[in-house]
């Protein structure tokens, strides 16, 4: 069996594959991470470790040691390279290129080889290109919706949220607290659109990462894979 594991700055999602299949999964906060939040996979017999990790070298390390000491198992990290299963890298230095996104775009391309457009909805929000030739072709990086909810959280003392709303509205708030929740919400649908509107005819636009669900839905186009990290791990691991 393999266990798949994509470690970001929030999240620590994992399952386990047996002959091809998803058996178990599961999720904890990344610094919350310990000995027991693979759950009763700790029984199971564990053959190969295949991560995808942008949590830093502390979060890794503990990984690798969970790892030896319940299975004798030495995980693989993915790393982000110039070319891998088809699609070409266009930084000059593809190290800077964070693991998660080169994941990404390499799980979307190979599931339908032409091409794509790749949004990745977690702490920030990434954007990438990809053309029929799996050629990266840039993208953006902007703050994902608790980023900027936080960031007028810590620089404005008097936005103070007393629960979130029941549902995601656009309409301009009529309060400090509701202007900034729904405006967030606003740039937000505003990026879904412009990214609708970048779509050439015949590319696929991929949505992935904890927000990507509600981005998905506001604009109706395109698919919401929530694993799209993990599926580009047997690509880039082998």
């Amino acid at each position: 069996m393999r266990l798949e594991v994509d470690i970001g700055n929030t999240l620590l999602k994992w399952r386990v594959i047996d002959a091809g299949n998803v058996i178990k999964k599961g999720s904890v906060l990344t610094q919350e991470f310990a000995h027991d939040s693979f759950g009763d996979v700790v029984n199971d017999r564990v053959d190969e470790v295949f991560v995808g990790s942008v949590a830093g070298f502390e979060c890794d390390k503990r990984l690798r040691k969970v790892c030896r000491a319940l299975w004798e198992v030495e995980p693989i990290f993915a790393k982000t390279s110039s070319q891998c299963a088809g699609v070409t890298n266009s930084y000059e230095d593809p190290s800077k290129m964070g693991v998660d996104r080169w994941l990404a775009m390499i799980a979307a391309y190979k599931r339908v080889n032409k091409a794509v457009i790749v949004v990745d909805c977690g702490s920030a929000v990434t954007v990438e290109y990809l053309s029929d030739k799996g050629e990266h072709l840039g993208g953006y990086i902007i703050p994902g919706l608790r980023l900027m909810r936080e960031s007028l959280l810590k620089n404005t003392a008097q936005v103070r949220f007393e629960k979130q709303p029941a549902e995601i509205v656009t309409h301009p708030g009529v309060s400090t607290a509701e202007a900034v929740l729904q405006g967030s919400v606003y740039l937000f649908k505003a990026l879904a659109y412009a990214i609708e509107g970048d779509l050439e005819k015949g590319a696929e636009l991929f949505f992935t990462g904890g927000d990507g669900a509600l981005m998905q839905e506001m604009i109706q186009v395109g698919r919401y894979e929530s694993d799209l990290v993990m599926d580009g791990l047997a690509w880039v691991c082998r």
